[in-house]
């Protein structure tokens, strides 16, 4: 006679996820770290601020919000988030300018994300 179910079981215990993943590190669920995330945030009243993520590693941040400022004649900043890396941000929304301006610089358009209203 074979008593199998006397294992012990621990159901909090850390087990892998179905895809792979252990629980928890949902850091690659959906996989949105190969897209460029372009985004609009409103602030008080008619104030938006737009917001630009997931920039590839051979790109200056930089260098690239000076062109942007000196091309769209509007303020910004760089961020620096731990979650996203480095961030762009520019006043008012910028989101159709950036988008042409990165694909004219050889990006493709298949890995920038628009977001917004």
């Amino acid at each position: 006679m074979s008593v199998q179910n006397l294992n012990t079981f621990d159901p909090f215990a850390d087990e892998a996820d179905p895809r792979g993943n252990p629980r928890g590190n949902s850091q690659d669920v959906g996989s949105q770290q190969d897209y460029i995330h372009i985004r609009i945030q409103q602030r008080n009243g008619r104030k938006t601020l737009t917001t630009l993520q997931g920039l590839p590693k051979e790109y200056d941040a930089k260098k690239l919000l000076k062109a942007f400022k000196k091309e769209f004649a509007c303020n910004g900043t760089l961020v620096e988030d731990e979650a996203m890396g480095q961030v762009i941000q520019l006043q008012g929304d910028q989101r159709t300018k950036i988008s042409t301006f990165l694909t004219e610089e050889g990006i493709p358009r298949t890995t920038i994300k628009l977001h917004g209203f």
